[in-house]
């Protein structure tokens, strides 16, 4: 299978994504906050990146819970600038 290329904004979204989560985190470990997200350490640091920049939903979403964020705040913090 074939993967269409991400565009810059996507990219962007994804780097957003990676410093939102690293700001949630704080303090705490990566490989703590990974084990509890049910996730290996090297996927969160991809996350937190932006080399990963279009993790799966459910990923997303035990981070989210891991590090008490709302799915619907993430969304919009990260979402693609509308097209002008």
């Amino acid at each position: 299978m074939v993967r269409t290329p991400l565009t810059p904004e996507e990219r962007e979204r994804g780097e957003r994504l990676g410093q939102l989560l690293r700001r949630a985190r704080g303090e705490r470990s990566m490989v703590d906050v990974a084990a509890a997200a049910g996730i290996s350490a090297e996927t969160l640091r991809k996350i937190e990146t932006g080399r990963a920049p279009t993790p799966a939903f459910f990923t997303v979403a035990a981070l989210a819970g891991v590090l008490g964020l709302s799915m619907d705040d993430l969304m919009v913090r990260c979402a693609l600038a509308p097209a002008a």
